[in-house]
């Protein structure tokens, strides 16, 4: 970034104790044109994340006092702001636990910070469609608004992540077709679909248990081994 440039692009909260590190990953990140807040904790960490100020949080698993963890699942009862977390190379425990409290994406520490920035801007990207999103989508008493962003059953709210909403509307749009690993990766998530990741399977995973929860098992999202998922309304 030129000196005296004033970074204008999306307004990025980072949670990470580690100093030094911060420094650098936020020098890089303003490079990129982002603007960056940073924390040190994991408690100034949920105040700052649920100011409403930022599109998107950068939030490190292993914090002091008030872990990562934690910090998420204190988020998500309130935000749907997009959460990426930074976990440890091959904890693969803290990858699977952090989608099912509705984290984003992940990506491993050491990483580069060229991914960081090709997973941030894939997280932000999941809003923006390429074409208009339709009015409605509905499959029995199933409703979803694509533009606003919300989603019903018999006119009753249904609590959905970001990811969470956007493989629903993609799983709508299939209708009776499966809609492949491949493509809910795309759209659920805004990136290509890597061997041996199942970060779609965990968000589907979650999302099948709202709906069931929401409509008392008449909504059903069917299994297609090896190819996908299936959508499933009950008349």
């Amino acid at each position: 970034m030129q000196e005296g440039v004033t970074p204008s692009g999306p307004h990025i909260l980072l949670i990470d104790d580690d100093v030094d590190l911060s420094a650098m990953l936020r020098e890089y990140l303003e490079g990129e044109g982002f603007r960056v807040d940073s924390v040190a904790n994991g408690a100034d960490g949920v105040l700052r994340a649920l100011s409403g100020e930022h599109d998107a949080v950068i939030l490190d698993v292993m914090l002091p006092r008030l872990n990562g963890i934690e910090v998420l699942r204190t988020i998500r009862q309130s935000s749907e702001v997009p959460v990426l977390m930074l976990t440890a190379r091959g904890d693969q425990v803290d990858r699977v636990v952090g989608l099912e409290l509705g984290a984003d994406d992940y990506v491993a520490k050491p990483y580069y910070p060229r991914e960081l920035v090709a997973r941030l801007r894939a997280v932000l990207r999941r809003r923006v469609l390429a074409a208009p999103p339709p009015a409605l989508l509905s499959q029995g008493a199933l409703e979803v608004h694509p533009s606003a962003r919300h989603a019903t059953w018999r006119g009753e709210p249904i609590e959905l992540t970001a990811s969470e909403f956007n493989i629903l509307a993609a799983l709508m749009a299939a209708g009776s077709d499966v809609a492949t690993k491949d493509v809910l990766s795309q759209q659920g998530l805004g990136r290509a679909r890597q061997s041996y990741d199942r970060s779609v399977d965990v968000h589907v995973s979650n999302l099948r248990l709202k709906l069931e929860a929401a409509s008392g098992g008449e909504i059903a999202i069917e299994t297609v081994r090896g190819i996908g998922y299936r959508l499933k309304v009950k008349p």
